[in-house]
């Protein structure tokens, strides 16, 4: 819940975590769909430095969002999920670009996401 105009900071960065793995997942919808219409195209998007710096940001902000969360409402199931769906995420930048690196890489950004999620409705 919004107390006012102004968010407090732990919310404001789940916030902006759920929001950067929407935009994992929307990315890797759209580089899929990019490459299957437009080879050339595909490339660009499917870089594995993208996909590298991604993780990282994933990384750091689940780990300060997340963290933060446990140490204030002390629920490990938000971080759990998160720890989850980062180790998927990882997991995916092993895997070859056939479509299960999108796959992974969805199901690790749709997990993260619910943990960030989770963590704004337990420090509400």
């Amino acid at each position: 819940m919004t107390r006012g105009f102004i968010l407090p900071a732990r919310e404001r960065l789940d916030r902006l975590a759920i929001g950067l793995s929407a935009l994992c997942v929307a990315h890797c919808v759209a580089s899929s769909l990019l490459l299957a219409l437009v080879a050339s195209a595909g490339g660009v998007f499917l870089h594995p430095l993208v996909h590298e710096v991604g993780l990282v940001l994933a990384i750091l902000f689940g780990a300060v969002g997340l963290g933060q969360g446990l140490r204030t409402h002390g629920s490990f199931l938000p971080g759990s999920l998160g720890a989850i769906g980062l180790g998927l995420m990882a997991f995916a930048l092993t895997q070859p670009h056939d479509g299960r690196e999108a796959l992974f890489t969805i199901l690790g950004a749709s997990l993260l996401a619910i943990g960030h999620y989770l963590n704004r409705r337990a420090l509400a």
